[in-house]
């Protein structure tokens, strides 16, 4: 896959249909700046076009972070901007640009992996919920820092999705108190799938792309739309829908009746 250089990612075909993406300001924890918002919208408008050969990402952080979150310079630099004295400019400029982020994530048609390999924090924390599969080492841990610095726990998708991981009640504790929850608890609550050796976390992260690429990528586009969709369908009846009318896409495919051919080989 061709792909434009970015100052804020790292962007590799890691291998055929795998992209690792690595936030790459290691010296700030890899914190979010505007920069980096613009370069990861870039990525995502070049990962939704229809002749992409990429099925999954692999997102991960340089250095010993995966991310702390927003880059607080930036709310000092724009402080006395506009943006910072009308709540309607800043709702435009600051709030509705970061959370196009976690939109951006669930808006691609490929399946996301988080490998965390550091601190998780803030926004870092809001990417790894809009993953589809999170794998952490032994030094990640995970913290909805917005209550610590003055700000509702709910942010950036953290309301939507924490809640729907790991139920309500953890989700209180994890939101209304602001600390840090580390890998092992982690995986025990399922807010990460699994804990592995830092030395390792790429490779588990691989593993379980590379058996995703085996997949077709309508199939894994409309497993993730389902998904999606169905998190918040009105009845069972409504999500039934939405699964058949991708299956009766998915038949009609070229790939169902190949497939099916070794169930029928002795």
């Amino acid at each position: 896959m061709n792909m434009k250089e970015f100052t804020t990612l790292k962007v590799e075909e890691i291998e055929p249909q795998i992209l690792l993406v690595t936030m790459n300001r290691p010296d700030n924890l890899n914190a979010l700046n505007v920069d980096m918002l613009k370069e990861f919208d870039e990525l995502f408008r070049t990962l939704s076009q229809p002749d992409t050969a990429i099925k999954v990402v692999i997102l991960t952080g340089a250095g010993r972070a995966y991310c702390a979150g927003a880059d607080l310079h930036d709310a000092v630099a724009y402080k006395d901007t506009d943006a910072f004295r009308d709540p309607e400019l800043f709702l435009k400029i600051v709030q509705e640009t970061f959370a196009a982020l976690i939109l951006g994530m669930r808006r691609i048609p490929q399946p996301v992996i988080s490998a965390v390999n550091g601190p998780a924090a803030g926004g870092g924390f809001s990417m790894t919920l809009a993953s589809d599969i999170r794998i952490a080492s032994p030094e990640a841990y995970f913290v909805a820092s917005f209550i610590n610095i003055g700000l509702s726990g709910g942010e950036l998708g953290c309301s939507y999705y924490l809640p729907r991981l790991i139920g309500l009640a953890r989700s209180c504790d994890v939101l209304y108190t602001g600390r840090k929850v580390r890998a092992e608890e982690a995986e025990k609550m399922g807010l990460v799938n699994r804990v592995v050796p830092r030395e390792k976390l790429v490779d588990e992260a691989l593993s379980y792309a590379r058996l995703m690429t085996v997949k077709s990528s309508g199939a894994l586009k409309l497993t993730k739309r389902a998904i999606d969709q169905n998190l918040d369908a009105p009845s069972l009846e409504a999500a039934i829908n939405v699964e058949n009318r991708n299956q009766s896409i998915m038949v009609f495919s070229g790939e169902f009746f190949k497939l099916i051919q070794s169930f029928f080989k002795g």
